[in-house]
């Protein structure tokens, strides 16, 4: 049996204005470009490791007229390490549409702002809730685990029809008044109380109506059958040295690491030595590591080729795909991969 709405929300809305998050700096601010920024940041990512990045964002591009002023290596600059590198760019191109469409104020409704690139239902009734108080339901991986428990709702999530239907459930629990304490109070118990594994259920709020928590099966909820097939790819990366400078080329706008600078890469060892046999200059093979990205576990072979200062590099790096020189710090600053990063930094 599903709970009243007005006594579920009013537990949820009461929990979180005595145990609920209250310090973090998104919360502070009913200004949609701060919220928008920290929503989009906290797609796939821990609050832990967002916090750092979303103040040197901020510090960097204050509002979206900052932002969308800001070239698209720029923006890849600041979000490096943070992955999903299609976010970043998204958000270039949001703050843009904000900019060109908006006269530089983000819409007030949840359905405007769906409109905006990589701006999703959950995230745009995020944005219209916290900065807008408008009545309307999120759906994020927290608030799934939460309601699912709640309802025992056993259908699969992986179908759209089924998530169509607990979109009807959110929204009708929804409370009359205090929305923002309402929904950020949802995001909260699945964050901390509501886990994947071992939830704990004598300290939620909710438990009394929680019909998985009566079943004794809350960890069989969400349901979600489809698998993410897992692949591996294997490559030598170049990393190639002259005068004091690397050649980095810029990966394509789709696929892993969209858009960002990156080493030359090469399908196997005897593929770049068959390259490499007429350069001047000497290699060195540094240590080889597995990078794990959520689909795919990638075996990286870094080869460092040191290029004489007198050698005509032009005759190298013709042979590579399109790119240019980087300074070391020049790199460091750009928008690189994270294990690029790593790697340039180690002594």
């Amino acid at each position: 049996m599903s709970p009243r709405p007005e006594t579920f929300s009013a537990r949820v809305v009461e929990w979180q204005r005595s145990h609920g998050r209250h310090t973090l700096p998104w919360q502070q601010t009913r200004d949609p470009y701060r919220v928008w920024l920290s929503e989009i940041m906290l797609q796939q990512t821990q609050v832990s490791t967002v916090l750092g990045y979303y103040e040197r964002f901020l510090q960097r591009c204050p509002d979206v007229a900052a932002l969308a002023a800001a070239t698209v290596d720029d923006v890849f600059a600041m979000w490096s390490g943070l992955g999903y590198y299609s976010r970043a760019r998204n958000l270039h191109r949001c703050a843009q549409a904000v900019m060109s469409e908006h006269g530089g104020s983000f819409p007030r409704s949840a359905v405007q702002l769906a409109e905006l690139p990589g701006i999703g239902r959950s995230t745009a009734a995020a944005i219209a809730a916290f900065c807008f108080g408008e009545r309307v339901a999120i759906l994020d991986g927290n608030v799934k685990r939460v309601l699912t428990r709640v309802l025992a709702f056993d259908s699969d999530l992986a179908s759209s029809a089924s998530e169509r239907v607990l979109w009807d459930h959110a929204t009708r629990l929804l409370p009359q008044e205090g929305i923002e304490s309402y929904t950020q109070g949802l995001m909260d118990l699945g964050a901390t109380v509501c886990v994947t594994r071992s939830p704990h259920c004598l300290l939620c709020p909710v438990q009394v109506d929680c019909i998985a928590t009566k079943q004794g099966t809350p960890e069989a909820y969400p349901v979600k059958t489809r698998k993410l097939k897992r692949g591996r790819r294997e490559h030598v990366w170049l990393w190639l040295q002259w005068r004091d400078q690397l050649w980095l080329t810029q990966r394509p706008d789709t696929g892993v690491w969209a858009g960002l600078w990156s080493l030359p890469e090469f399908d196997s060892g005897e593929a770049f030595d068959e390259l490499a046999a007429t350069w001047p200059g000497e290699g060195e093979a540094l240590e080889s590591f597995t990078h794990v990205l959520t689909h795919l576990d990638w075996r990286l072979h870094p080869i460092r080729w040191n290029l004489p200062s007198k050698a005509q590099a032009d005759q190298v790096t013709q042979a590579l795909p399109a790119g240019r020189w980087f300074t070391l710090d020049q790199a460091l600053a750009a928008g690189v991969p994270a294990p690029l990063r790593k790697l340039l930094a180690t002594p």
